[in-house]
């Protein structure tokens, strides 16, 4: 249980520099690029993991397995995290952070309609919280912060825990590791087809006269540089591979309502860090809208941490 903490801390410390890692680069790469180059990598990295963890439960995967990986790679690398990264670029990191620190109550809302797990008041509690929290930090009355890069987020946000609940169906069998290793891999393939399309030039020139020259002639080697190069290996390797790993063995030391701490400690240490590293002010709205988060959080994960507690006294 202790090494299961530990595992906790390095997650949340990992997870709470991702935003910033991905914003000190994001005039650097385009964003479909960057997104596949720290999913391809960070899926090669977790390899070695989804092996091991399919030897320890005796699991085969199948061609229909393979299929549902490939959704799950389309709905949570593809989109999900193409959205993300898009945000990083629109708005500040640090709101990317707290926003995107919502997911695992949305995964218990999308959970209850999709898969008819129990919910119960406190998650309807926390959902209120989390979501008065958001409307604070995004502040509508005197919108400060990018319309764009909040839409983008919070679409990333809802994306992401879909791709959460449906992960769930197989994690019983494969365990979270394998899943994610695999939906990595596959959602970055899926933006390979997509990055090799974007040269055909009939296809470049529509793109273009859409205005979507972002999506055209999406390159895959350029903006490398000795001088980028160790901030992309730290997204690719800490932020994509180690951080998931640890997340999960986190998950395995533990439980994965006690790992879900990581998303309480996150949206505190990301925009403290986003300060000190970006210098992004923060706000007295976003102050108030963190302590909203933190209270919805707490109000999601208490009942069941004490619930634990109570089990092993």
């Amino acid at each position: 249980m202790k090494k299961g903490y530990l595992y906790i801390i390095l997650t949340t410390i990992i997870f709470s520099t991702m935003e910033i890692a991905l914003k000190m680069v994001s005039d650097v790469f385009n964003p479909i690029q960057l997104t596949f180059t720290r999913f391809f990598i960070g899926g090669l990295f977790l390899i070695p993991f989804a092996v091991q963890a399919l030897r320890q439960k005796h699991a085969a995967i199948t061609s229909s397995d393979l299929k549902y990986f490939a959704f799950l790679g389309f709905l949570g690398i593809f989109i999900s995290m193409i959205l993300y990264q898009l945000a990083v670029q629109n708005t500040k990191a640090s709101v990317v952070a707290v926003l995107f620190s919502c997911n695992p109550v949305f995964v218990t809302i999308f959970a209850f309609f999709l898969v008819k797990e129990a919910i119960h008041k406190n998650n309807i509690v926390a959902l209120i919280l989390e979501v008065i929290g958001s409307v604070i930090i995004i502040n509508p009355l005197h919108v400060k912060l990018s319309v764009l890069g909040v839409t983008l987020t919070i679409a990333s946000t809802l994306i992401f825990a879909l791709y959460g609940v449906f992960g769930k169906r197989r994690s019983a069998k494969y365990g979270g590791i394998v899943i994610t290793c695999f939906s990595f891999l596959f959602g970055a393939a899926e933006m390979l087809v997509v990055i090799a399309l974007s040269h055909i030039p009939s296809v470049a020139a529509w793109l273009s006269s859409e205005g979507l020259a972002m999506f055209s002639n999406i390159p895959l080697f350029s903006g490398y540089t000795w001088a980028v190069l160790p901030i992309v290996t730290y997204i690719c390797i800490i932020n994509s591979g180690i951080g998931y790993a640890c997340y999960f063995t986190a998950m395995e030391k533990t439980s994965a309502q006690t790992a879900s701490l990581v998303f309480f400690f996150k949206p505190i240490l990301a925009p403290i860090l986003a300060l000190i590293i970006l210098h992004e002010v923060i706000p007295v709205n976003m102050l108030i809208g963190i302590l909203f988060i933190l209270i919805g959080s707490l109000a999601s994960i208490l009942p069941d941490l004490l619930a634990q507690k109570a089990a092993h006294s």
